[in-house]
Order: C-alpha cells, then sequence, then structure tokens
C-alpha cells in the first residue's frame, strides 16, 4: 500500500475581513477519519472545498505526500474525491456522458467504461443511465455525485452533507462508500448531524466567528 498523508498547517479563510476560521493544524494518513462539524456558518464547506482545491486559503497550506513526496496541485484532481450537493453536474447530457466527460480530465482512463459501468450500478442509476441528468431528482443527481467522485479511485475522499437528499437506500450506499474508504484510504465528512460524525474517529469542531 502507498504511503499517503494530508498536512494542514496554520488553515486560515477570511471573507470581507470577517474570520471563517483561524490557523487550522491537523494531518491524516490512511485508514484516518475526521468528521469536521459546527454551528451553521462555522466554515464546514468552505474549509472542505479548501482540502479538495477547490477554493483557497486566505493563509497556510493543505498538502498532500505520495510515498514522501509533495503531490503537485495539478495532480490533485487525480488524488481527491469530493462529493458536495452544491457541485454541478452537466445536466443536458445522461449520468454516462457525464462520466465520459469526467474521464477526459483524469490521467487514468483506461478502465472508464469498465468502472463507469459498475459505478452506476452501484449507485443505483443503471435503469436510469441514459437519460438526461436534467430530468433525475435531486436524490439521483447527488448518487450520480457518489460515482463522480469514486470515478478514479481516490485515496483520499471528502464529503459536504454526505446524505444530503439521500433516501433510506441512497443513505446506505453512503454507509458502504464510507466503510470501504476507511479501509483503503482517508475519509473527511462534513456534517451537523452526530450519527454522521460518528462514522471517523477524529474530529473538529469549528467556531462560528464574531469577528
Amino acid at each position: 500500500m502507498n504511503s499517503f498523508k494530508l498536512v494542514v498547517r496554520d488553515l486560515t479563510k477570511d471573507f470581507n475581513r470577517r474570520s471563517i476560521f483561524r490557523q487550522l493544524a491537523f494531518s491524516l494518513t490512511v485508514g484516518d477519519s475526521l468528521a469536521i462539524t459546527g454551528k451553521n456558518g462555522s466554515g464546514k464547506s468552505t474549509l472542505s472545498k479548501i482540502l479538495a482545491g477547490v477554493l483557497s486559503p486566505s493563509q497556510g497550506t493543505v498538502e498532500y505526500f505520495l510515498d514522501g513526496v509533495r503531490i503537485q496541485e495539478e495532480q490533485m484532481k487525480d488524488t481527491v474525491g469530493f462529493v458536495s450537493p452544491y457541485l454541478n453536474l452537466y445536466e443536458e447530457f445522461s449520468a454516462v456522458e457525464n462520466l465520459k466527460i469526467l474521464s477526459q480530465i483524469r490521467s487514468n482512463k483506461k478502465r472508464f467504461e469498465e468502472r463507469a459501468d459498475e459505478l452506476i450500478r452501484m449507485v443505483g442509476l443503471w435503469p436510469r443511465r441514459d437519460d438526461p441528468v436534467g430530468i433525475y431528482s435531486s436524490g439521483m443527481k447527488q448518487r450520480l455525485k457518489y460515482a463522480f467522485a469514486l470515478l478514479h479511485e481516490p485515496q483520499i475522499l471528502i464529503l459536504d452533507e454526505p446524505t444530503s437528499n439521500l433516501d433510506e437506500e441512497g443513505m446506505e450506499l453512503v454507509k458502504e462508500v464510507v466503510r470501504r474508504q476507511k479501509k483503503n484510504g482517508i475519509l473527511i465528512v462534513a456534517t451537523n448531524d452526530s450519527l454522521e460524525a460518528k462514522w471517523c474517529k477524529k474530529k473538529i469542531v469549528l467556531k462560528v466567528s464574531s469577528t
């Protein structure tokens, strides 16, 4: 197994002169799981986006290491899987077409067709695989986001509001994804749900800043 590590140092995020969080520091290795909790407005989603590389911090660093070598920013897309209710899909295309588009930006396209079919079946969308995503329910779109996040078998999986819009069957799907990720990589979950927080061994509680 590769030695994979996430190191966060002095992480700070400000918006319009208001501090969201300040000087966060932690590290995670394969087998670790971290819950990011806190009240609404405390910065859970913001921190998730920074860790996923889709938002920049005001100060501090987020670094990923593979076998002791720092992973460059342009390579992070092949390392991180991210699920969030705020991520957009290509609604005019089908689930299969969405995954095909995503595969074009991944460095390893070799297993695309086999892996895409496997994931569409896993998330329960196989009967609707050729329908435009625009006519999917919110829960179906959330399921497809899991297929997106898992397509490249990421070493770190970041879930923001992991069961948002999902029915009971969808929630069981997420629990199985969580179980596998905890065994094979690093898991980070941003949530207000105390039961979801218990999926993780470690926890960060963000406070709502008054300044």
